[in-house]
């Protein structure tokens, strides 16, 4: 199997969750492959700034500030870019939020916080890409950031709802390709599902204590970089070939 990013040179990828992380890595590497990558985000500045750090790169980095939980951000976002920069073919569902709270105590409103980013959000974005896809008769691929929670309960504890809705990617995915079959599409689709990685997503959740251990190095961890270098290696293989899932984990991770 011959891998290669040749064919996506000049191409259109969307990337949410753009400003900082796991996307902001993403970013980066389609950028450098010479993409044409659309940043969605809430934080404009912090991208303003990866537009500036990327200026003399292969690609260009068009940052579009966005909110993932509202749906006429989503749907305003992708009117941008296909009349603006190009139809899409490439979308990595990548915004996530996690909560420190338990089911049994937790909040509504954290909850669906977490529904509409990590699941509503995913789900109006590929609806979106797709219906570009289609028109333009473009065997895109998609890409939806999973996790090890997605796939089974750890014991990391007080962390809600999110193993659900990680849950419903799992099955999210296997639903679009099944989907796509029967209308006999040629969209790839696929599952990343890396183990702790070194961002700040614990912090924003209000779990210092996970993020602590993972800030000072004290459980193996991987780098925003290693998961944005899975991301590259499915969007490498060749037109035949759907990488389905991808689970990366740091050596010696214990979850």
């Amino acid at each position: 199997m011959v891998l290669s990013m040749e064919r996506w040179k000049g191409k259109v990828a969307i990337v949410t969750g753009a400003s900082s992380g796991i996307g902001a890595a993403i970013v980066k590497k389609l950028v450098e492959e010479g993409m044409l990558v659309i940043g969605l985000a809430r934080r404009l500045d912090r991208m303003k700034e990866l537009e500036q750090q990327l200026h003399s790169s292969q690609g260009k980095f068009y940052p579009y500030e966005c909110d993932m939980s509202i749906e006429a951000d989503i749907l305003s976002s992708f009117k941008y870019v296909t009349e603006n920069i190009g139809p899409i073919h490439v979308l990595i569902n990548n915004a996530g939020c996690i909560s420190g709270s338990t089911l049994a105590e937790g909040d509504t409103t954290e909850w669906q916080k977490l529904l509409n980013v990590n699941v509503l959000g995913l789900c109006i974005a590929t609806r979106e890409a797709v219906k570009d896809m289609k028109k333009n008769n473009i065997d895109g691929h998609i890409i939806h950031m999973n996790s090890i929670a997605g796939h089974t309960l750890t014991d990391v504890g007080g962390i809600s709802i999110y193993p659900a809705t990680k849950h419903a990617v799992t099955a999210m995915t296997e639903t679009l390709r099944q989907e796509f079959n029967k209308m006999k599409l040629k969209i790839k689709i696929t599952s990343i599902s890396p183990g702790i990685v070194a961002t700040d997503i614990f912090a924003n959740g209000n779990l210092n204590d996970i993020q602590k251990l993972v800030d000072n190095n004290d459980v193996p961890r991987l780098s925003p970089e290693d998961v944005a270098d899975g991301v590259c290696y499915t969007l490498s293989t060749p037109p035949g070939v759907n990488v389905l899932e991808l689970t990366i984990k740091p050596v010696n991770e214990l979850l």
